[in-house]
């Protein structure tokens, strides 16, 4: 029950990135400094917290030897995936994109391809490519229908252009995200932790956050203040607590496959949380019926998908274990 219960508060603080987006947009913050003062603010917290943890150094070593890598796959898992976002908040309400956003779901496991799984075979490790679980994608077409559900409901409030602004950035972001960071696990495979990744990828997309804080700052000036105080607040509830709680929660359950495919669940609970705050703090309008119906279809999609994706993996791992003991 703790590990469903830390994967519930994680998708809470998660949900924080959609609701204050929306807010700094209403309240006239530009994108640009809502997606650069978020990275520029997790710094002093996750270097903290893999100091105390006493793996700096390391981190340090790694990025030393592959530094292309990581800043390549850190552009695209961090700067592909949250500027976008932040993008799109222009153009759509938070628990629109928060919806829209699960669509990773699909999008993670259309690259499976592009990866390898660490099968252990007689003390020795064999690397095996990822397939397309095939039947957890079919279970992923309820994800999908569920979001167009939401944007063509969204269609008769705005124009096309306008639709597209806001999806385009998301569907980006989607692919962005999970690509990015299991690259950047690919590279760094077992010698670092979630901590000292996310903290090396923060720091390696620096150059994209100074690049876009020096464009903000030319042709806006500087944030307010209000601004800078909701991007920390961002900062620390979804690139701190929340992660920390979730990795804190797969931790818990890493070895059991239902569990663990439980946990990441709760996950698509993050568009409701979105959603009651939303509702609360900007008053907006409360979804349409056909709204209402896609964010069930894709909060369903995403626990069916979870564990069904699980469940084939386990299979692959043992068919492929089979093969070459064979």
């Amino acid at each position: 029950m703790k590990p469903i219960l830390f994967g519930l508060a994680g998708a809470m603080f998660f949900a924080v990135t959609f609701i204050i987006n929306a807010l700094m947009e209403a309240q006239g913050g530009h994108w640009v400094w809502s997606a650069s003062l978020r990275y520029l603010f997790m710094i002093p917290f996750l270097l903290l917290i893999v100091v105390l943890r006493g793996n700096l150094l390391p981190l340090l070593h790694e990025m030393k030897k592959h530094k292309v890598k990581w800043l390549l796959w850190s552009f695209i898992g961090f700067g592909l995936f949250y500027a976008p976002l932040c993008f799109a908040a222009a153009y759509s309400p938070g628990w629109l994109i928060a919806g829209t956003w699960q669509f990773t779901i699909i999008a993670g496991t259309l690259l499976a391809p592009l990866f390898f799984l660490k099968i252990h075979i007689s003390g020795q490790t064999v690397m095996h490519r990822q397939h397309i679980p095939i039947k957890a994608l079919l279970f992923s077409t309820i994800i999908l229908a569920g979001i167009a559900l939401l944007q063509l409901d969204h269609l008769t409030n705005v124009t096309t252009f306008t639709l597209l602004l806001g999806l385009v950035p998301v569907l980006i972001a989607a692919f962005a995200y999970p690509l990015g960071n299991r690259k950047m696990m690919e590279v760094c495979e077992d010698r670092l932790d979630a901590y000292q990744r996310v903290l090396g990828m923060t720091i390696a997309s620096l150059p994209l956050w100074l690049i876009l804080s020096i464009y903000g700052f030319l042709t806006t000036g500087l944030p307010s203040n209000a601004q800078t105080y909701q991007s920390l607040i961002v900062a620390i509830s979804s690139g701190v607590i929340a992660t920390v709680l979730f990795f804190m929660a797969t931790d818990m359950v890493r070895n059991n496959m239902s569990k663990l495919a439980a946990v990441e669940a709760t996950q698509s609970l993050e568009v409701i949380f979105a959603l009651i705050g939303e509702f609360f703090l900007l008053s907006i309008a409360f979804p349409s019926s056909i709204a209402l119906i896609g964010l069930t279809m894709v909060i369903v999609g995403m626990a069916i998908h979870s564990f069904t994706s699980h469940s084939e993996q386990k299979i692959e791992k043992e068919k492929s274990a089979m093969h070459m003991n064979a």
